[in-house]
């Protein structure tokens, strides 16, 4: 059986996050409709063209925007919806599209904040270069005066260091040098191996999919098909353009 649920189902308590037939809109725009996906552990790769609705989906996810209908479920414990403190308290993790570090704060100071969801900040700075030694060399510099590389290495610390259950990742590979990219996407398979449950959107797949365990594709709001990554790689093309699942 795929990992991805194409018909509605009875929640599974045992995956890491089940979607079940969400809508959500910008006004009057509906942009997911009637997305299901479960992802029971290890990476799930979701790709898609620009303006598929996989950021879309992603927000929904961590509470940043409520859908129309439909439900969100992380390990079985359902979501309402328009609540980012919600997700956070079941471990949901997200490192948005374009960093999402603070500028004008240190490295250590981004870190010292992320400690506020609950683990120490001595641990979680500590952890944090052990998996990106080139932070704690710039650890009193303005994460705002670091190149791109680096400014994703410190979102992407920071999230892994605070150990989440789920942890949704938006193009972690955009506009960064191919040297970069391979160093992020090393450390994303060692935590998937660890047994961290990631999902993985990416408009550029192929990087996604050396880590994937299982993958979908998106296109005008719905998933379009999923299953193993080699299946999925030879379809792309089609996909991209819309094709049928």
């Amino acid at each position: 059986m795929s990992a991805f649920a194409q018909a509605h189902e009875t929640p599974d308590v045992l995956a890491a996050l089940q979607v079940v037939d969400i809508h959500a809109a910008y006004g009057r725009i509906e942009i997911l409709r009637g997305v299901d996906l479960t992802l029971p552990s290890g990476v799930v790769a979701l790709l898609g063209a620009n303006g598929a609705g996989k950021s879309t989906l992603l927000k929904v996810i961590s509470g940043q925007l409520r859908p129309t209908s439909g439900q969100v479920m992380v390990h079985g414990h359902r979501f309402h919806g328009g609540d980012v403190a919600e997700p956070v308290r079941s471990g949901v993790c997200l490192v948005p599209e374009g960093r999402g570090v603070f500028p004008t704060l240190t490295v250590e100071e981004n870190l010292i904040l992320a400690s506020s969801f609950g683990t120490p900040a001595g641990e979680l700075i500590e952890r944090a270069y052990a998996l990106f030694p080139r932070l704690a060399t710039r650890r009193n510099q303005r994460a705002g005066n670091m190149s791109g590389g680096e400014q994703q290495m410190l979102s992407l610390g920071r999230a892994l260091a605070s150990r989440p259950s789920l942890l949704l990742l938006d193009e972690v590979s955009m506009g960064l040098a191919p040297k970069i990219v391979t160093e992020i996407y090393d450390t994303i398979a060692a935590a998937a191996a660890d047994g961290m449950s990631i999902l993985l959107v990416e408009q550029y797949a192929e990087r996604a999919l050396a880590v994937a365990q299982s993958a979908a594709v998106m296109h005008g709001g719905r998933i379009i098909a999923n299953g193993p990554p080699d299946e999925i790689r030879l379809r792309l093309k089609d996909l991209y353009l819309g094709g049928n699942a």
